[in-house]
């Protein structure tokens, strides 16, 4: 059985294993009675010979995860790091990326990678001779730290950025720079790479929450482990084939300048009448 395939009852009797306890003193650690765990980790006898483990509650689990520092995604099958000081301990990020390209004068330049180039990305964004098979541009406006060109792929942010679009990401050294509410370009493990608006929820919970700009429903907003994260890129600027649709305040204005218009050209034909 795999770790991300095991219950929460084993997942409990790990935590037991790993602090050297049994199931009677542990209890008495977690202030429950001793039949509580056994009843979690073995099971209730039943008729027919078999037994059944219950599920622990609330209570029981906020009081292992409290008292022994257990990270909660490891209980509900959501990571395979037990404690919660190891997450903090896993760091993907050295203050720069792991591959920069730079032009003959020593400038760096931008690196693009075109909706094609994203699987090979994933396995290669740290792989020198990689990145050198991606086109490459300099762009002098954008100084002060590395940047990278992503190609939109896909519609979860329509209404700011369409399927084709061009983001362009500024590098981010810090997990904690990350700021709610702005939108990231964010390599990962399990999702590839993603476009969203982000909310830091790094220190508190260990997580992204990552959201759509598409509100249509099939787009539905989700987090993401910090342990997960590669890379993650501030979007500082865009490039788009799509112009802009007027929003309804335009609409309203466009309309009251024709009325305008029309009253001053009927007020200037009856003077000359």
């Amino acid at each position: 059985m795999t770790p991300l395939m095991e219950t929460i009852n084993d997942k409990i009797k790990n935590i037991i294993r790993h602090f050297g306890f049994n199931n009677f003193s542990f209890s008495k650690q977690i202030g429950v009675t001793g039949t509580t765990i056994d009843s979690i980790v073995n099971g209730r006898p039943q008729k027919d010979g078999t037994r059944k483990k219950t599920k622990p509650g609330y209570d029981v689990l906020l009081s292992i995860i409290e008292t022994f520092k257990i990270n909660p995604d490891y209980l509900f099958g959501q990571s395979e790091i037990m404690l919660k000081e190891d997450t903090s301990q896993i760091q993907t990020y050295s203050g720069m990326p792991q591959v920069v390209a730079v032009n003959k004068s020593g400038e760096e330049n931008v690196v693009y990678v075109p909706i094609k180039a994203r699987a090979g990305y994933l396995d290669g964004y740290g792989d020198t001779d990689y990145i050198e098979t991606l086109p490459t541009f300099h762009m002098p406006h954008l100084t002060n730290g590395t940047y990278r060109c992503f190609e939109v792929h896909g519609n979860s942010m329509v209404r700011t950025f369409f399927d084709g679009d061009l983001v362009f990401g500024k590098y981010v050294e810090d997990l904690s720079d990350i700021k709610d509410g702005r939108v990231y370009v964010i390599v990962s493990k399990n999702d590839g790479i993603v476009l969203k608006r982000t909310i830091n929820r790094i220190a508190e919970r260990g997580k992204l929450i990552l959201k759509s700009d598409n509100t249509d429903g099939n787009y539905p907003t989700y987090t993401m482990n910090a342990e997960d994260i590669m890379e993650v890129w501030y979007v500082t600027m865009y490039a788009s084939k799509q112009m802009p649709e007027p929003v309804d305040i335009y609409h309203r204005l466009h309309e009251l300048e024709s009325k305008v218009v029309d009253l001053e050209e009927n007020l200037q034909q009856r003077l000359l009448n």
